[in-house]
């Protein structure tokens, strides 16, 4: 089994005459950041390697909801992940080395909202339907997947183990 872990930045900040890949993160987003990473660790889902978006706004999000976390996993920055379409972002994760159980995804709307739902096939329905709704940002989705390799990782192949959002957190995080 492998276990992806989706994470969409959190609430990012526009400064006027800003290009979206130097986007920083919003105070709401400092907030919200280091809520994920403290559930992440509470939760046991602490990744072997995390593959992040060269994005300003997605570098923030990692450094802090990663800050919390014991052991640091090794963090590769990872510009094809930058506005990649979901089918992009999967040719990123059939490169991952098979020693890494645990992957964790920094990156952007709409790429990780349509890669989750092409990979989930099964899981609570609730929680399916909520993803499906809505991707918010800081939004995490973790996601078992019945593969002996990330080769395999195709569509349907995932069970939705949890989705979480800043809010359920922290009713003022999103």
């Amino acid at each position: 089994m492998r276990r992806l872990i989706l994470l969409r930045h959190a609430k990012s900040d526009w400064p006027p005459g800003m290009v979206d890949h130097d986007r920083p993160l919003a105070a709401r987003g400092r907030r919200a950041a280091p809520l994920i990473g403290r559930w992440l660790v509470d939760n046991g889902f602490v990744p072997d390697r995390a593959l992040v978006s060269t994005a300003e706004r997605t570098r923030e999000t990692w450094a802090l909801a990663s800050a919390g976390l014991i052991a640091m996993p090794a963090a590769t920055f990872e510009p094809r992940i930058y506005e990649a379409p979901a089918w992009q972002l999967l040719n990123v994760i059939r490169e991952t080395p098979d020693d890494v159980a645990t992957l964790l995804l920094v990156g952007h709307n709409t790429g990780i909202e349509d890669l989750a739902a092409r990979l989930i096939g099964a899981g609570p329905e609730d929680q399916r339907r909520r993803l499906a709704r809505k991707y918010p940002t800081g939004g995490l989705a973790v996601i078992d997947c019945a593969a002996h390799s990330w080769r395999d990782i195709a569509a349907g192949i995932g069970t939705l183990h949890a989705f979480v959002v800043p809010r359920d957190l922290d009713p003022e995080a999103e």
